[in-house]
Order: structure tokens, then sequence, then C-alpha cells
């Protein structure tokens, strides 16, 4: 392990030592090796990639496979998805989580058609302007699709240019992260013929050989040139201190139907579940029984609890099923909704499991 901080003059010695074998070899191995036959590969529709790489932020591959195609069907190209209402959008996305990502895509749309004739711009100075895309998604987008020459910076290549190169920055710190950046530039293969394969291999290196726990260094392609892996701790790598506090949360969910129908509402565009539908919700279990003892049920049947594990907070949800004797309204504002429209909403995934 090194004693003291490595210099940019150490670094750069690094990628110079680099270059001539480290692009060559990852481009054999993500050809014969790598991922080819996810829907998103095999084509240069910048609509596909773009949205691909929106959907896989924070989500693995298996669980973005099914959204994906059901997506494409519902909203073909960027037109149809600019041109949709904004409840159709995030009915779409619903169960897939972190649904700013959903409105983002909503704007993004609406920006492309709007600002650009419905063709996406064909560098990443140009695709970063547009709303929920920022630098590493641009240039995915322009590397896949234009053949740019230029780095992406997501979680898996930070981890392999981490440990590549030892780099003992801080990536929490923004100044850190711009040092690797730069690095990640100077490794760029020569040719943008080559960029779309090796884009995708970075992705694949560190989605495989080198991922975040227990490393596979024995059958990673590029082993030999690791820092990391001479100093014998990779896993050290990459070097990032902040970590996220965790909080809780507990709530109270009231399911008020009638005749089959179930009552909506829905969220605030901003914040958690921003925009989605559900059902009531309260602070505290009185508050909830004031408003069940309002409709005409005096002991609403209690749920088994839910818990929501979020990025930030564990949420807990008590859940309370009111079945009115009577039609009546409910405070709020809100909608009756039948329970065989259900599937029209946009609705958080464990409340559509809890009414499933």
């Amino acid at each position: 392990m090194p004693t003291t901080p490595l210099t940019d003059h150490d670094l750069d010695t690094r990628v110079n030592d680099l270059r001539d074998d480290f692009a060559p070899r990852l481009l054999a191995w993500q050809r014969r090796e790598g991922r080819h036959d996810l829907p998103w590969q095999n084509t240069r529709d910048p609509y596909r990639v773009w949205l691909s790489e929106i959907m896989l932020q924070q989500t693995q591959v298996t669980t973005v496979l099914g959204y994906y195609r059901r997506f494409l069907e519902r909203f073909p190209d960027v037109a149809a998805l600019a041109a949709a209402p904004n409840d159709e959008v995030m009915a779409a996305w619903a169960g897939l989580g972190y649904y700013s990502r959903a409105r983002n895509l909503h704007k993004c749309a609406q920006a492309v058609v709007e600002r650009h004739g419905g063709a996406f711009p064909p560098s990443a100075a140009a695709l970063a302007e547009l709303p929920g895309i920022g630098r590493s998604t641009a240039a995915a987008i322009a590397s896949f699709c234009f053949g740019e020459r230029v780095a992406i910076l997501d979680g898996n290549v930070k981890r392999v240019l981490g440990r590549l190169l030892a780099f003992d920055g801080d990536l929490a710190s923004a100044a850190q992260e711009k040092r690797l950046w730069r690095l990640a530039e100077a490794l760029l293969p020569v040719s943008a013929d080559d960029m779309p394969a090796y884009t995708q291999g970075m992705m694949d290196l560190g989605a495989s050989h080198c991922a975040t726990r227990s490393p596979q260094c024995l059958l990673c392609p590029v082993s030999e040139l690791c820092a990391g892996l001479a100093e014998g701790e990779p896993a050290r790598y990459p070097i990032k201190t902040k970590k996220l506090k965790r909080g809780s949360r507990e709530n109270w969910w009231l399911w008020i139907e009638h005749e089959g129908r179930v009552w909506l509402q829905q969220r605030p565009a901003e914040g958690v579940w921003g925009g989605l539908w559900t059902l009531p919700l309260f602070d505290d279990e009185s508050a909830l029984t004031a408003q069940s003892a309002a409709l005409g049920v005096a002991a609403p049947e209690t749920l088994p609890r839910v818990k929501h594990v979020l990025t930030h907070f564990d949420w807990l949800l008590h859940p309370r099923r009111a079945l009115l004797p009577r039609e009546a309204r409910p405070a709020g504002e809100g909608v009756w909704v039948a329970r065989e429209r259900l599937g029209d909403y946009a609705l958080p995934a464990p409340l559509r499991k809890l009414l499933d």
C-alpha cells in the first residue's frame, strides 16, 4: 500500500505505461467474452440506448429487461414518449423505482422534440444539456451511437479505473473525481471506431470480474496491468469515505374500498414516490382511525406491515383496510378507481403487491 498520496505526475506515468496495452486487451476481451445480446445492444438508435442507460441507473440488468421491452412497446420512439400524458409514463415506469428518472425521461423526450426536431444531438456536450442526462450518460450515448471519443465514469468504470491505477483519491471529493475523469479520457482507444466496444467493455468488466466484492482477478483480462492487484489489495479501490446516513420512517396506510373500487390519492410531484398514486397516508394510527370512523368503519382490518427499503431510509407502512358500508367521499383530493383499472395508474411496487 502506498504511504504517500499519488501525484498527478505519478498517475500520468501510470497512464502512459498503460496506453499501448490496456485498450487493446479490453477490446479483445469484450469482443470475445463481453455481453452482446442485451436488447439495447447492436443498435445505434440513441432513443433505445438513452432509455437503457436511464433504466440501468441504480437498477440491475435482470430487472430492467422486462421494463425496457414493455416501455418500447408503449412508447416506440422519442416522439411517442414526448406526446404521452405524464400519468401514462409514470404508470409504465411504476415498480422500477427512483421515479425522478421517469419524470426527467419525459421532460428530456419533450426537449428533444422541441429543441432538436425529434433527433438526439450527436455530441456528449449537447446531450448533457438535456434534462436528466448527466456527463457519463451523455458520453455513453455519444460513444455507442455516434462513435465520439469520450469517456464514461459510472460506478463500474470508477471501480475498474480505481483498481487499475490504484487511484488513491477520495471520490467523495468532486476534485478527485475530476482527476479520475482526466485519466479516463487519457486511456481511450485511438480509433473512434473502437469506442462502442471499449465503452461496453468497461461496463462489462466492472459488472463481472471487477465486481465490488471478491474481484475475480485471475480471470481479468488486464490483471497484469493492474496496480491495485500488484499492491495486493485491489478491493481497497476505489476510495469513497462519505457514507450514506440511513434513517427510518413510519406511516399508516388506509385502504378504503367500496363495491370493488379503491380510493387513491396522487403524491406531490417531488419527493418519495413523486407523482405516483397511493392509498391515503397518515403519520399515526389515531388519525387513520378517525378518518375510518368518519366513513362509517369503526375498526378497520389490520393487515401485515410492509417494510420498504429505499436508498436513504427504511419505510415501515402499516396497512389498515376499511370496506365502506355505503358510498362516501374520503377527506382530501383523490379518485375512486375500479380494481380492474388499477393497472392504468402508476402505483408504487409495494402497494401494487398489497392490492394484488
